[in-house]
């Protein structure tokens, strides 16, 4: 099991997020929408302010009327004053007193038959009642509401005595037992009596009551459609996000043989896409390591021929007096030796190849220019065995390809020598260069015994090596070809072995390469 590691961060997260990065997806979502209907919910107290403005319209109305009325009853005999009073009283729902200059009742309109003025006893209220008015004196206090006086029916209100001492209209907001509300307005007349008039104004309460309940019902759904969308989705988002987090946790615990990462195939979403990326890279983390292990394992088997060799020639060599024995024992020592030192060297470049590349800079680099230098670096080192060295460019050759220089040279220099090791002396080795459907393909052909169909594939395998019969044993590792190829594979490219188009013998080697995209101006 490989040990658990811990990454370093390398993009420091928000400090105004921090917080939220050690929360779970649900929860967070459920924040989030949860949060806009608590904005909603901020109707609640809207509603005090909405309550306010009622009151305040009911009170500049209940004085303008407490005005009329003294003006009505000032221009009205005293015999009639009465029956102004109970029709007034009628009129307006509000129960009307006429009062002295020392606030004693003269006329009240409850004792003349007009509307009945009773305050509601809370103790016999229902418990949608009780509910209601704990919910008034929560919000009240919540929004710090201002507290208005308790009425008492008992005691004259001090409206009247401010109209007198005013010449002005005064009305007082009072709180009824039941927490309705009580609104008092009084008008002075020429003689310094006052009209006073009192209503229960608990059409104002109701009202609000009514609204608070609709807006209640209204954000109990929303809430409660909100909660099972937000459920839904996180349902559909942490679900599979912690499927594919337990799926990469085995990875990462070294069990990626056994480990299925889902792939979500109905999913369209962003969560499919990584879902389908993290068993890509699963499946591609899987073939990584078979390659290794089976990399492994072929360098195990190829260091031991050598060295199996060189352990036989040096047990021999002790026991053996024989000058000539000796010599020709250490002859096999030494190309063992260096047979080993290439054979690493090799196995060196394979192993840290697809590193390298990964980290490799590409540049345009003109292909035609390459090759004609690599022909050039040959041809000052002088013919080997006679072979010439063919170049043959069509008019349409010449175009660049983003490449990494050095490891381009060496896939071409690989091919050639190839194709050399394989051409009978005096041959000829031929390279074209030509454009097909936007790549550059380059042929390398040699005129030798050819690569037979079958064994086309096998030979871009490491350690895969078919040799010319007169050549010396352990001259090549077998991994110039599966470098070349992951090193044009690497360069967005492909390299095949074909036979030849004029039928003759030997092989031809096609590399196909992307044409560099023309850069844009500036």
């Amino acid at each position: 099991m490989a040990p658990a590691t811990a990454s370093p961060r390398s993009d420091p997260l928000d400090p105004a997020l921090r917080w939220s990065d050690q929360v779970s997806l649900t929860p967070r979502i459920l924040a989030v929408n949860v949060f806009a209907l608590l904005l909603l919910g901020g109707g609640f107290f809207y509603l005090d302010s909405f309550r306010t403005r009622i009151l305040d319209s009911r009170v500049m109305q209940m004085q303008r009327e407490a005005g009329l009325m003294a003006e009505a009853l000032a221009a009205a005999p005293a015999p009639a004053r009465a029956a102004v009073l109970t029709r007034l009283a009628r009129d307006t729902g509000a129960r009307l007193q006429l009062l002295d200059p020392q606030d004693r009742v003269l006329l009240d309109s409850e004792r003349l038959g007009g509307p009945d003025f009773t305050l509601v006893d809370p103790r016999t209220d229902g418990l949608s009642q009780r509910a209601a008015r704990w919910l008034d004196a929560g919000i009240d206090s919540i929004v710090r509401a201002p507290s208005s006086p308790s009425y008492d029916p008992a005691r004259v209100p001090p409206d009247p005595d401010m109209a007198r001492n005013t010449l002005a209209l005064s009305a007082t907001v009072w709180r009824a037992p039941d927490r309705t509300p009580v609104i008092t307005a009084a008008a002075a007349l020429p003689d310094r009596s006052a009209i006073l008039s009192t209503i229960n104004a608990r059409d104002i309460t109701e009202r609000v009551r009514v609204e608070r309940y609709r807006l209640s019902l209204v954000v109990l759904t929303a809430l409660a459609i909100s909660i099972a969308l937000s459920l839904f989705l996180a349902r559909t988002i942490v679900g599979p996000l912690r499927r594919l987090a337990r799926a990469a946790v085995r990875v990462r615990l070294g069990r990626a043989r056994e480990v299925v990462v889902p792939r979500l195939p109905d999913r369209r979403d962003e969560i499919g896409m990584l879902a389908r990326a993290l068993s890509d890279m699963s499946l591609a983390l899987r073939a990584r390591i078979d390659a290794t292990e089976a990399f492994a394992a072929d360098v195990t088997h190829e260091l031991k021929n050598p060295l199996a060799s060189l352990r036989s020639a040096v047990d021999v060599l002790a026991r053996v007096d024989d000058r000539e024995a000796q010599a020709r024992l250490l002859t096999i020592v030494a190309d063992d030796v260096h047979r080993l030192d290439r054979l690493i060297s090799d196995i060196s470049d394979a192993s840290r190849l697809d590193a390298q590349l990964s980290r490799a800079k590409f540049e345009r680099i003109d292909l035609v220019a390459m090759i004609e230098g690599l022909l050039a670096q040959r041809a000052q080192r002088g013919s080997t065995r006679g072979i010439r060295l063919h170049l043959d460019l069509l008019p349409d050759a010449h175009a660049p390809v983003m490449a990494e220089g050095m490891r381009l040279e060496r896939v071409f220099d690989n091919l050639l020598d190839n194709a050399l090791s394989f051409s009978p002396d005096g041959g000829v080795v031929s390279i074209a260069l030509r454009r097909v459907d936007g790549d550059v393909e380059v042929r390398v052909e040699d005129e030798g015994p050819g690569v037979p169909e079958e064994a086309r594939e096998a030979i871009f395998r490491r350690f895969h090596s078919v040799r010319p019969s007169e050549e010396a044993f352990g001259r090549h590792s077998g991994l110039g070809l599966a470098i070349a190829r992951t090193i044009v594979e690497a360069h967005q490219g492909s390299i095949a072995v074909e036979s030849r188009e004029d039928r003759l013998s030997g092989a031809r080697f096609v590399v196909r390469l992307p044409v560099a995209e023309d850069e844009e101006p500036s």
